[in-house]
């Protein structure tokens, strides 16, 4: 898969990227912190570097020059999706991040090698994983807060910063509550999940960021911001029709997983206002479910429309975010970086 962030800049001072994989060089004879640090370090590596590209595509799109602030930023949004990701993990008790360990995993096997029981190396293991993500918390907001650029440009930053946490924490906990079950989701539940959890952190935050930093008028953030949310709920709206009728051998996601953890989507939600519920819904959340039975569910949701529903849906974000775009008369880069991942291979369902 391409990697989009691009080669790290030369020439400069160790970014806050690069720091933070190194350590804070304190307790370094306390092997537990040690191997917390190289267990959080090694969490922001690997993805394709969406969040830093889309920054850097928008600040040099609309006149930035300064590479080193630049470059201070990318790092920042890249350790805050590292915090969200390893978070995200203890959240929803994985072990694996891109077919390896990941810091709850590490730990827990740490526990194990140690003598721990199951559930104590689990325990040990989450606790692992939300002390490594608040590192990282912390790492992207001083990165934030000390970005060499005017003082007002910084406290608009960090009030973009804020009120990215504040929307993501509120999705991620939103998306908790529809895996409870107790309530009827509605496919507006499942869209606002979709924009709070991935689209306003992982699309809006750099484009606006960039935007900030680079010096652009509030009506172009604003633009910037809106677009990123459309594009990103379009994302999230395709990678759950992935997770049920993905290729995995393109996608590297499995198709079985989403339907085996009952996990709520616009897909699950309309397909709850269908006929075809009754014949879905005791393989809905089902860890036993079979591949066979996997196929089944996937032609009743073939055959009731939910499928098409949730490409039409696509098909209206992404319309819109282009419209919006053009309207707002953003840069032209900016529409093709974004155009870049919607056609990427990843969002061919197969």
């Amino acid at each position: 898969m391409t990697t989009l962030a691009g080669a790290p800049v030369t020439g400069l001072e160790p970014g806050p990227l690069e720091t933070f994989r190194a350590g804070p060089g304190v307790l370094l004879h306390d092997d537990e912190a040690r191997a917390l640090w190289a267990a959080a370090g090694d969490a922001t590596r690997g993805g394709r570097g969406v969040r830093p590209h889309l920054l850097r595509v928008a600040y040099a799109s609309l006149g930035g020059t300064d590479e080193t602030a630049c470059a201070q930023l990318a790092d920042a949004v890249e350790l805050l999706h590292a915090a969200f990701v390893v978070h995200d993990d203890v959240i929803d008790h994985d072990d694996v991040r891109r077919g390896r360990p990941n810091v709850s995993g590490t730990f827990t096997a740490r526990a194990v090698d140690a003598g721990a029981s199951g559930s104590a190396a689990r325990g040990y293991g989450r606790a692992a994983g939300i002390l490594a993500g608040d590192l990282a918390l912390v790492a992207a907001t001083r990165s934030f807060a000390t970005v060499p650029a005017r003082p007002e440009v910084v406290a608009d930053l960090l009030a973009l910063l804020d009120r990215t946490v504040a929307l993501s924490a509120a999705g991620e906990l939103h998306d908790v509550r529809l895996a409870l079950q107790v309530d009827e989701p509605r496919v507006a539940d499942t869209l606002a999940v979709a924009e709070l959890k991935t689209a306003v952190y992982s699309f809006s935050l750099p484009l606006s960021a960039g935007a900030i930093l680079a010096g652009a008028t509030t009506a172009t953030v604003a633009a910037l911001d809106r677009v990123g949310r459309l594009v990103g709920t379009a994302f999230q709206l395709h990678d759950d029709l992935l997770g049920v009728f993905g290729d995995e051998a393109r996608t590297g996601k499995s198709a079985l997983s989403d339907l085996r953890e009952g996990k709520v989507t616009a897909l699950v939600a309309h397909a709850r206002t269908t006929p075809a519920w009754p014949q879905v819904a005791p393989a809905f959340g089902d860890p036993a479910l079979t591949p066979r039975r996997a196929r089944e569910v996937r032609e009743h949701l073939e055959r009731c429309g939910s499928r098409a529903f949730v490409t039409d849906l696509v098909d209206e974000h992404l319309t819109a975010a282009q419209s919006l775009a053009r309207d707002a008369g953003l840069p032209e880069a900016v529409l093709r970086s974004l155009r870049t991942l919607v056609d990427d291979d990843v969002w061919s369902a197969g």
